[in-house]
């Protein structure tokens, strides 16, 4: 790799992808820019982790929401859970291997949803169960929507 195309790298990605796609295609493995490539797919895999954990944040605050404030339910509302969840499947069909740690997303995501929707909806954050009140399998359900009778109580 030479400094113009490191330059490159940093003053127009778009050459340089395209520079980089070109060389593969011609085999011409010794003047690929591996380093800024191993940069770039580690910042693809992180980019759509964090979009899973962000989406998993958004849908379960907006559970929520519909749960502990029935009266307010919006289009809105209901088109909002539903983009998450379409979000979050096209990231897994693309990367079906995390899906082992979608538990992990939940957990990590639940307590800063539950923020989200207690800022929100006005209601104080005590009134939100410790733990996540659904599973992964009902978060991710295009049919799920929680019941406003089913309020976890914390012991």
């Amino acid at each position: 790799m030479d400094d113009h195309t490191n330059s490159l790298y940093e003053t127009d990605a778009l050459i340089w992808t395209e520079t980089q796609i070109a060389l593969l295609r011609a085999g011409k493995f010794d003047q690929l820019d591996v380093e800024n490539i191993i940069s770039e797919l580690g910042y693809e895999v992180r980019k759509d982790k964090r979009q899973v954990a962000h989406r998993m944040r958004g849908l379960i605050s907006h559970l929520l929401k519909y749960q502990y404030q029935p009266q307010r339910i919006c289009k809105s509302w209901t088109q909002t859970i539903h983009q998450h969840r379409l979000k979050i499947d096209a990231v897994l069909k693309q990367m079906p291997s995390l899906r082992p740690s979608l538990d992990e997303y939940v957990m990590d995501a639940y307590p800063k949803a539950v923020r989200d929707a207690a800022q929100e909806t006005r209601l104080p954050l005590s009134i939100f169960p410790r733990k996540c009140p659904y599973t992964t399998s009902q978060v991710l359900d295009e049919d799920f929507f929680p019941d406003e009778n089913e309020k976890a109580v914390d012991p």
